[in-house]
């Protein structure tokens, strides 16, 4: 993976960090978008690689979204994004390991639908968020789609219709991260979870995202005939797995288990 450019990534053990450094606001551009997309992508299907965290550069900003000065040179809005779509997340088929996203500072637009696209959100206790495209004439689209099904319809439509700023403490309370720390405790924090979930059982996690995804529109009796008849991949590996015998060996021998991802 590129370490090169206005994306840095970086690989410990199991978990693959991979930063916005693009001064000066960590804008992001078609061109960066893709290099996203390859990332998040070789991320996918990498054996080794189990948690990825997605953080930006610098304290003051994670991500104000598109960038408005590509924009204003007519970049138009439609414009190939890569194969995740904007951010290289949002739209990237069959990611089914945990991302977790460290919000170092302002999330505006598409960094804070970026955010939406990741598993667990922490953020630094400076952190703002808000949707001002309505400012600039355009449609959030991304966050039109999702933010309604993840937070009450009336807060959703609030924000999208007025653009409005909140800061951490309030995206905690509508339930849009996870965890709230001073900023300096930040990546810790966020490596922490993210080791802690990398020596989790990779087989399960993948069920867990496959099922979230393909099921989130379903009847729940259709939910259930796609689990319980292993129609849907993950599954069917997970219940014949090595994996699936270890855990309920180490449940009975009381013993931590040994995940081997088959």
């Amino acid at each position: 993976m590129s370490t090169a450019g206005p994306i840095r990534t970086t690989v410990n053990g199991a978990i693959l960090e991979v930063t916005i450094d693009r001064p000066k606001a960590n804008a992001i551009d078609a061109a960066t978008s893709r290099i996203m997309g390859d990332i998040f992508a070789s991320f996918r299907d990498d054996p080794v690689l189990r948690v990825a965290i997605l953080t930006a550069a610098g304290e003051k900003f994670f991500c104000p979204g598109w960038d408005l000065k590509a924009a204003a040179a007519g970049e138009p809005p439609d414009v190939d994004y890569g194969v995740g779509g904007f951010g290289g997340l949002q739209e990237l088929p069959g990611l089914n390991k945990p991302v977790i996203c460290a919000v170092n500072g302002l999330a505006f637009g598409g960094g804070f639908e970026i955010m939406l696209s990741c598993d667990l959100v922490i953020a630094a206790e400076h952190a703002t968020f808000a949707l001002p495209e309505i400012n600039s004439g355009t449609v959030a689209d991304a966050a039109s789609i999702k933010l309604p099904r993840r937070i009450p319809y009336h807060v959703a439509m609030d924000l999208l219709f007025t653009g409005r700023r909140i800061d951490a403490a309030e995206a905690k309370q509508w339930g849009l991260i996870n965890e709230v720390v001073p900023a300096a405790e930040l990546m810790t924090r966020t490596r922490e979870v993210a080791q802690q979930l990398a020596e989790g059982p990779p087989l399960v996690f993948a069920a867990i995202k496959e099922v979230v995804r393909e099921t989130g529109h379903l009847p729940v009796q259709q939910a259930f005939d796609l689990v319980t008849k292993r129609k849907l991949k993950t599954v069917d590996v997970l219940y014949s797995s090595e994996d699936q015998l270890e855990g309920a060996r180490a449940f009975a021998e009381k013993r931590k288990p040994q995940w081997k991802g088959r």
